[in-house]
């Protein structure tokens, strides 16, 4: 009976305690009051077995075992209302003060929802429920925004010269370039600083400090369990986006439409061309790779929405960045384009395999499609170019006159496009892969450059025929086509034309070479003929002294002598204005024509002469010797203007 009494004594002492306990949160009183209704029942029986006149040895044992056991569920209920008092404390007070305490409350009430979703004995589990469940929402909703807030305070577009930073030396802008936005100088960036690991030569950009990282991806990963997905996309979306677009206007990146392309002065799109390549490089390589590893770390475990979130807020800064390809790609096409084009493609085809590893995933698949299709529409509209460039080449009809049968600005503008297309061989063999696969690449391009200088001769043919003096004629092919073989030959076009085709255009120079002293000196050379020089009755003859001018008449002499002075003074006057632009085809042709001429005067003076030199005034007739003229050819082939003295 006594130790019924000290049972009951307890039993009221604990519930005492219990109902004083719960008096501090008037919140959840009611609910543990009904909950405490639910032992009314058994606490009758055990009054009822411990009545003096129904006291039985059974009685008191059964007595004992369900005050034991209604204790044991007692505790464990109170313990949970204990639990539960000190979560909601935490939740109202808010997660800013002390995130991980926050966080781990909002563990304890999951565990308080769980106990009383399977303990569905009580009458008022559901009221329980409803309150814990109404309290969880308000947390994961503080979360939220708890979450917005901490990305928000620590998203700030990133400054040039932080994205210089992770470059590789050779590619950093000197202090006085235009593309340091900031003049060189350095900012300390406190905790966005630029991690020292580096991928083959970049240096990996810190977005978000390391420290923060963790707290995001457990906020993160509070949302998904309550079902935020949606709300953690677009808060993620909403403020990574416009942090990289703003970065990237930093950058100089502007979003450029194809008709603001078209009305662009080509210096000034070449340049802006130039910008875009780097741009590009720096934001694939540097800043969305910098994007990839925040979003990783902060959705780690959640793949599906860790790349819808990074795809969310990385669209709108790659389609600025295509769309500006896109309208070079699809401008109207011309050949100095051929070569930005072929700049453009390379750092595409570049960045190809960064592209495929930074967009991996399928929700990144269309900006991966949008990347790859720029890339096939820029070799595209490359070989469409080049294919117009040969065209160009063979039907231009400039009427760019040049007068003194040098190179033609088509030729040497044809020789540094071939040029420079040999700096591009493995980019136009790609190029050339790209439409037709398993074919050749190296003889396709050397079938190209082949065509391409055919046409360039097809072209200077038609412009040699504008000449009326057929020397001049021959002395245009002849320095266009030894520019051209001279090129070649000092280039890496000589491995792809081959041996036979420089030997078969030396030979076709020498030929026009020999055309050019036959039409311009095979007049004059029939005047140091002795033909026709014999007297037929007019003028008197001298008898030869050992032969010289035998028969000969001195008027003819005269007649001849003057004939001579004339036509080389002409051909002097002529062809000192004509140009050999290279000093040793200069000199070569300069010999030639002495090695011809100047025996022939010595021969022609030497045996009609004294001739003349017995009469009046011979220096009327033998103006020159054969020194002077030699001094004299070598005033020929320098394009002097007619103005300009005789040296």
């Amino acid at each position: 009976m006594v130790v019924a009494v000290m049972g009951m004594d307890s039993l009221s002492e604990r519930a005492a305690k219990m109902r004083e306990a719960l008096q501090k949160s008037q919140t959840i009183t009611d609910n543990v009051v009904s909950i405490l209704g639910s032992f009314d029942s058994r606490l009758s029986a055990l009054e009822t077995a411990m009545r003096p006149t129904q006291i039985r040895t059974h009685a008191i044992r059964k007595a004992h075992e369900n005050i034991d056991k209604t204790l044991k569920s007692a505790e464990v209920i109170l313990a949970q209302f204990d639990v539960s008092h000190q979560a909601e404390a935490k939740i109202l007070r808010g997660p800013h003060e002390d995130l991980e305490s926050y966080l781990a409350a909002i563990d304890q009430l999951r565990s308080i929802i769980r106990f009383f979703s399977s303990s569905k004995g009580f009458k008022s589990s559901e009221a329980v429920l409803n309150n814990a469940n109404d309290l969880l929402a308000k947390a994961i909703s503080k979360l939220e925004e708890e979450f917005k807030q901490l990305l928000a305070s620590y998203s700030k577009p990133v400054e040039p010269d932080r994205l210089f930073e992770c470059l590789p030396e050779s590619m950093q802008p000197s202090s006085g370039s235009p593309a340091n936005h900031n003049g060189g100088k350095h900012h300390n960036h406190s905790e966005q600083h630029n991690d020292s690991s580096e991928t083959g030569g970049f240096k990996h950009l810190t977005l978000i400090p390391p420290r923060i990282l963790p707290l995001l991806h457990d906020l993160a990963q509070q949302m998904v369990q309550a079902g935020h997905q949606q709300q953690l996309h677009k808060i993620y979306g909403d403020t990574r986006s416009s942090v990289l677009e703003e970065s990237l206007h930093k950058l100089g990146v502007e979003k450029l439409s194809k008709e603001d392309v078209q009305k662009m002065q080509w210096e000034v799109l070449e340049a802006k061309i130039g910008n875009w390549i780097h741009f590009m490089r720096i934001a694939v390589k540097v800043l969305f790779a910098g994007e990839r590893r925040v979003c990783d770390q902060i959705f780690d475990g959640f793949d599906s929405l860790r790349d819808q979130c990074f795809a969310g807020c990385t669209a709108s800064s790659v389609s600025m960045l295509l769309s500006f390809g896109e309208a070079i790609a699809r401008s109207k096409r011309s050949p100095e384009k051929l070569f930005v084009l072929l700049d453009m493609y390379e750092i595409m085809r570049e960045l190809h395999s960064e592209i495929e590893e930074v967009f991996n995933g399928k929700t990144c698949s269309e900006i991966r499609e949008s990347a790859f299709g720029l890339t096939k529409r820029l070799a595209q509209t490359a070989q469409e170019t080049f294919g117009d460039f040969e065209e160009a080449v063979e039907k231009d009809a400039t009427k760019t006159a040049v007068l003194d049968g040098t190179v033609h600005p088509l030729t040497s503008y044809v020789i540094n496009y071939v040029k420079f297309l040999f700096d591009y061989q493995s980019t136009l063999k790609q190029l050339f892969q790209e439409f037709e696969s398993g074919a050749e690449t190296s003889s396709q391009l050397a079938s190209v450059t082949m065509r391409i200088m055919q046409a360039l001769q097809t072209n200077l043919d038609g412009k040699s025929k504008q000449y009326k003096d057929p020397a001049l004629t021959h002395l245009f092919l002849m320095n266009n086509i030894h520019y051209m073989v001279r090129s070649v030959r000092r280039s890496e076009a000589k491995d792809l034309l081959g041996d036979d085709w420089v030997q078969r255009h030396r030979r076709i120079v020498q030929q026009h070479a020999n055309q050019y002293k036959r039409n311009a000196w095979a007049k004059i050379l029939q005047c140091l003929s002795a033909q026709g020089l014999t007297s037929s009755g007019g003028g008197s003859a001298v008898p030869g002294e050992g032969g010289s001018g035998s028969g000969a008449s001195r008027g003819l002499v005269k007649d001849r002598f003057k004939i001579f002075n004339a036509q080389f003074e002409e051909l002097h006057q002529k062809q000192s204005q004509w140009t050999v632009p290279d000093t040793e085809l200069r000199e070569s042709l300069r010999l030639a024509v002495a090695e011809v001429l100047l025996p022939a005067y010595r021969s022609f003076v030497k045996r009609f002469g004294p001739l003349v030199e017995s009469g009046k005034n011979p220096q009327k007739y033998i103006k020159y010797t054969a020194e002077d003229l030699e001094r004299m050819l070598g005033e020929f082939f320098e394009g002097k203007t007619l103005n300009e003295p005789r040296r």
